[in-house]
């Protein structure tokens, strides 16, 4: 019997808000996929579930195995890599792999995942990338883009690549099936492009890799993107972006700068939106850890990291490592908080607290502009998240 793999949530999940206050851990993504769907094509096997919080199993479930199948427990937080993988294959039941005394793999034989430490541990000698800080998700981009390309790409052939474009290292830009790219420069010198299905390049684009856009995904006329960035499926994207994150289904339309930034999903940014990513005395970072209570360092550069269905209004500007959290609507003619709660309302001249029905039916709007629809599920954990 094949093992069955079950990605889980740490206690640390917290440090990943606003990210992780609506999904689990490895849904979050870094490069071109998600954690998850990063393991599941090196494990070669889907779909992988997730042990998670209680309010988040109804969209992030935990699948059971058959009776008796042996269960790999994968933290969460954990980047694939070949070596990874291969001590992976070799444990067994009863086995536990720690790195720097933090589990990293449990292999057990049953459902029973809460046992007591096992005395059989191995240490991994290997490289370990996890993402447990929010900034982690664009200082690892670079290579996770890398390593993502490969993965999505080997052993298989672009599409076209139009004459309308000026191309550098043809060798290293996919296009897949469905995609238009025309009139514009991918340049992919220093790092791979990856168009994803049906995704749109709109005339007079500027790319310079590592870079990737997800399937019906559209970059507008004239955008100017520096890497590492990674667009999700299903957004549009204008102005100009250097390595950011954008999640699915978000919006950020216009002209603006956004530097070393997370945006999460169903998010939508008003034109002319900018953040800043460095501070003026090219000090460190801090950034506000809402389940700590307290600003950490994030190095010397970090831009905005907006929560899932956040929104801001035209002319909006962030300062250096600003938080947004989730269903938030900011606006205003001054910069925000650094820290912007959960379900604000303003956020710059004053700020109030969102009412839970209109957040919703704001956010199910959004989402109907992309032939989508706020699911139960969706509302169960915005409403947690509200009442918490």
């Amino acid at each position: 019997m094949n093992p069955h793999y079950i990605l889980f949530d740490t206690p640390e999940r917290d440090q990943l808000f606003p990210f992780t206050h609506t999904r689990a851990v490895a849904a979050c993504k870094t490069g071109l996929l998600t954690i998850r769907e990063k393991w599941e094509r090196w494990l070669q096997t889907s779909p992988i579930s997730y042990i998670t919080m209680d309010y988040l199993e109804a969209k992030y479930p935990l699948i059971k195995a058959p009776k008796n199948a042996v269960n790999v427990l994968v933290n969460g937080h954990l980047l694939p890599s070949a070596a990874l993988l291969k001590t992976i294959r070799k444990m067994v039941a009863g086995q536990e792999l720690y790195k720097n005394g933090r589990l990293l793999v449990k292999v057990v034989s049953g459902d029973d995942f809460f046992m007591p430490p096992s005395q059989s541990r191995i240490d991994f000698e290997g490289e370990v990338l996890r993402i447990d800080q929010p900034w982690q998700i664009t200082q690892y981009n670079d290579r996770a883009i890398r390593d993502d390309f490969e993965l999505l790409t080997k052993g298989r052939t672009s599409a076209p690549i139009s004459p309308t474009n000026q191309v550098f290292n043809a060798e290293q830009i996919f296009i897949e099936p469905g995609a238009s790219v025309e009139c514009s420069v991918l340049n992919a010198v220093n790092g791979p492009i990856y168009i994803g299905k049906n995704a749109l390049i709109m005339e007079g684009c500027l790319i310079r890799g590592p870079f990737g856009i997800g399937e019906n995904s559209v970059l507008k006329m004239g955008t100017r993107i520096y890497g590492a960035t990674s667009i999700g499926d299903h957004c549009v994207v204008g102005g100009e972006v250097k390595n950011t994150v954008f999640f699915d289904n978000t919006n950020k339309s216009h002209d603006g700068y956004l530097g070393d930034a997370v945006i999460g999903e169903w998010c939508n940014l008003g034109a002319h939106t900018c953040c800043s990513n460095m501070k003026n005395n090219a000090r460190e970072v801090r950034v506000w850890m809402e389940a700590k209570n307290e600003a950490w360092s994030a190095g010397n550069k970090c831009g905005v990291l907006m929560g899932d269905y956040s929104r801001c209004g035209i002319n909006t500007m962030f300062n250096t490592g600003t938080v947004v959290g989730v269903s938030s609507n900011v606006f205003g003619g001054n910069f925000p908080p650094k820290f912007v709660p959960s379900f604000s309302w303003g956020g710059t001249d004053t700020q109030e607290r969102y009412r839970l029905n209109e957040a919703l039916r704001d956010a199910d709007s959004w989402m109907q502009l992309k032939g989508q629809e706020l699911t139960p599920a969706d509302e169960q954990i915005l409403t947690h998240l509200f009442q918490g």
